[in-house]
């Protein structure tokens, strides 16, 4: 039964909104190349601003480059509700990854302000900085500073391939937007919601609109570095190569059925390989890559990890191994309570749902480290992400909006947030269930 007491977002405003930002860095083939502190985000970071300040919410940033846009509360001393997710994209990205979170979020806030319902505390609607990691590596870097994960002179040293630093490119960021109010880089939160297309195909197989997420699997990546001599291909006898090629083909033998092939849960993957000086008739020197392994079970991460180090060592020689460790993410659940009260607002919304662990890292997975999170996933088509296809369904977008919303709604007026909801929780149970 719908719960007719709590406001109905306007689906069409927040659907002309997401369509209006996807237009900054718009790509032919319908995707977005909007990365972090790009002068194309400082132009969604203009036109987001602007929509806040015309529904009198206030916009404010931190030294990281996260934008808040904050619907104040009652008690303006007590720790605020965070809602939101990111508006950089990959370079041949989607309309939905990280926008559609920080709209949804936004669309709340505006449409729990007209609705006057009693708010304790303040809203604020987060965009982070830098969640994707393409343009500058790693990711998550805005929420992982304000979790207290990096400093931020850490992140501020880190460069692009074009050698530009992110120091840089922040103070551009800020030089761009003097009039916003500054916030410390890390504040105490009282809860943090996240929506976010699924980027996987469960929802969508299974006919749910709305996945109540119970976690993220563990992360770990690498950067390997394969160090050997060049020579000429018709003159240097093979007892003598040090082909740095060649070590990592015996390494990738292996990996792939030992790392790879530990369980069907494990996700093993090497990218972004290499090779110098890439000639056809030179000796490979050097071979640089990157692996990325995740896996839901923070023990099994743990020795995969250890198992793929002691791989590369064993099949270097006789080339020269740096093992770089970029990512050491362990698995982490969300709240409870949290996700009692989104399958409880999806239930009383008429909108089905499960409870589903996310394949990917979101920034809620730092929220989660200083602050009660959880996240709604929403479908999107053939699980396709990270590329010009993506697609999310208005309807759908709605549904984990209005959902979103009904859950701020309540988190807004609850006097003690350190209280579960006993009530939501029965009420979920059933959808919970394993």
């Amino acid at each position: 039964m719908v719960d007719t007491h709590l406001p109905r977002i306007d689906p069409d405003r927040l659907w002309r909104r997401l369509m209006a930002l996807a237009e900054i860095g718009a790509l032919s083939g319908g995707g977005v190349d909007r990365q972090a502190l790009s002068e194309g985000e400082i132009d969604a970071w203009r036109l987001v601003v602007g929509w806040a300040e015309s529904e009198g919410l206030e916009p404010s940033c931190d030294a990281a480059g996260n934008l808040f846009l904050t619907l104040p509360g009652a008690d303006r001393t007590l720790p605020p509700v965070i809602a939101g997710s990111h508006l950089d994209t990959q370079p041949t990205g989607g309309k939905y990854d990280g926008a559609a979170g920080v709209l949804a979020a936004f669309e709340a806030a505006v449409t729990l302000k007209a609705a006057g319902l009693p708010r304790r505390r303040d809203l604020a609607v987060v965009a982070w900085m830098n969640e994707e990691g393409s343009r500058f590596a790693p990711g998550m870097m805005g929420s992982e500073v304000f979790a207290g994960v990096r400093g931020l002179d850490d992140i501020r040293a880190v460069k692009d391939a074009r050698g530009v630093s992110v120091a840089s490119a922040l103070d551009a960021l800020h030089a761009a937007f003097p009039e916003l109010a500054p916030r410390p880089p890390g504040f105490p939160a009282a809860a943090y919601l996240e929506l976010h297309i699924e980027q996987g195909p469960l929802l969508e197989a299974a006919g749910r609109v709305v996945g109540v997420v119970t976690g993220i699997q563990g992360k770990k990546t690498w950067e390997v570095v394969l160090e050997g001599t060049p020579g000429h291909a018709g003159t240097l006898p093979m007892a003598e190569r040090r082909d740095a090629l060649a070590a990592f083909t015996r390494m990738a033998h292996r990996l792939y059925p030992e790392i790879g092939g530990h369980d069907g849960a494990v996700m093993f993957t090497i990218g972004r390989l290499m090779v110098e000086p890439n000639a056809p008739s030179v000796v490979p020197a050097r071979v640089t890559f990157r692996v990325d392994l995740r896996h839901p079970r923070g023990a099994d991460l743990d020795r995969l990890g250890e198992r793929f180090e002691a791989i590369c060592a064993a099949e270097a020689a006789p080339c020269g191994l740096t093992l770089t460790r970029l990512v050491d993410a362990p698995p982490n659940d969300f709240d409870a309570g949290l996700m009692a009260r989104i399958a409880a607002a999806a239930t009383r919304r008429g909108v089905a749902s499960m409870p589903i662990l996310s394949a990917a890292g979101h920034d809620a997975r730092h929220l989660a480290k200083v602050c009660p999170s959880a996240m709604i996933f929403i479908p999107c088509r053939d699980g396709v992400s990270h590329a010009e296809n993506e697609h999310a369904e208005p309807a759908h977008l709605a549904a984990g909006t209005q959902v979103l919303a009904d859950a701020l709604a309540g988190l807004l007026a609850a006097q003690d947030l350190a209280t579960l909801d006993l009530a939501a929780q029965d009420l979920a149970a059933q959808e919970l269930a394993p």
